[in-house]
């Protein structure tokens, strides 16, 4: 159950995975770039944010190069993006990890962006989730895409106090891209 207790300011936890990437032969995992659905896709996530009034103070973006060209694609459809910090412990990181490197964030930071990769985003997202509205989490537990956001509010001093089932899932997306005649 999420903890009803007010302490601190109101904070979002923007969750976005990455868009579909592609396969190329000989490509290492790290270096997999997106695909046409996925340069078609990230875009589409960030006009959703912006749309959502849920522009991040800060990213915290995996190394990955479709982790990165994601971030790029998104956030250019902003006006001025935030600050991006490149962590490459965001790359094939468990939830535990994720929230170690969340946990990071400077308190100033209101709205922080997270942009990864499966399984642990989606395993993040549940663990921090107390609870849902509408049917967010029962949506979320038969699949998390690629593209998907997932947004997270709770209130804290630092993000250092974010624990398991604090968070409240508000918000489940998977914005798609229009594919060109």
């Amino acid at each position: 159950m999420i903890r009803r207790a007010r302490s601190g300011p109101l904070r979002r936890l923007v969750v976005l995975r990455h868009a579909k990437s592609a396969r190329p032969e000989g490509v290492a995992d790290h270096e997999r770039p997106l695909a046409g659905r996925g340069r078609r896709d990230a875009p589409a996530a960030g006009r959703a944010l912006a749309e959502a009034d849920c522009l991040p103070d800060l990213a915290l973006c995996s190394t990955a190069r479709r982790a990165r060209q994601t971030w790029d694609l998104a956030s250019a459809q902003w006006g001025t993006p935030p600050p991006v910090r490149h962590d490459r412990r965001l790359y094939a990181a468990d939830a535990g990890t994720l929230l170690e490197v969340v946990r990071e964030t400077p308190p100033e930071v209101e709205t922080l962006l997270l942009l990864g990769h499966n399984p642990g985003l989606e395993e993040l997202v549940l663990e921090l989730a107390g609870d849902g509205l509408d049917d967010t989490l029962e949506r979320l537990r038969t699949k998390f895409p690629t593209s998907a956001i997932a947004v997270l509010v709770w209130y804290g001093v630092t993000w250092r106090t974010l624990a398991p089932g604090a968070a409240l899932l508000i918000a489940l997306t998977v914005p798609r891209g229009a594919e060109r005649a």
